[in-house]
């Protein structure tokens, strides 16, 4: 893979898991979770902005990628963000990993690398 498409895919994983995390806070922020009230403080957050402005930036950068491998290869390199919202929850929220959800980062990392390969 050449140097442009490792950058692309980096840049997007970066976008994705912080949007995630930017989404995540804005919720968790949102003390009243009922009515038109809720939608008003939830879009007067900045993390909900700060969620839309990174997956607008990831949304150009896979598109970028898209543009530089095949679509099979792309999907299967894009699963990695699983990878990295999951590891960011469980380090900023204190979520928990099951061991299921361990050996599936393992699965995941394993095929990344193996479709990085080819």
């Amino acid at each position: 893979m050449s140097t442009l498409i490792i950058f692309l895919w980096l840049i997007n994983i970066a976008c994705d898991t912080v949007g995630q995390i930017a989404f995540k806070y804005a919720a968790l922020t949102s003390k009243n979770k009922q009515g038109l009230h809720y939608w008003q403080t939830l879009f007067s957050n900045i993390w909900i902005w700060i969620g839309f402005s990174t997956y607008f930036l990831g949304f150009i950068c896979w598109l970028a990628f898209l543009s530089e491998v095949p679509l099979s290869v792309g999907i299967l390199l894009g699963s990695f963000n699983i990878i990295t919202v999951m590891l960011a929850g469980r380090i900023l929220f204190k979520e928990h990993l099951t061991l299921f959800r361990i050996v599936g980062i393992f699965f995941i990392t394993i095929g990344v690398v193996l479709v990085g390969l080819t």
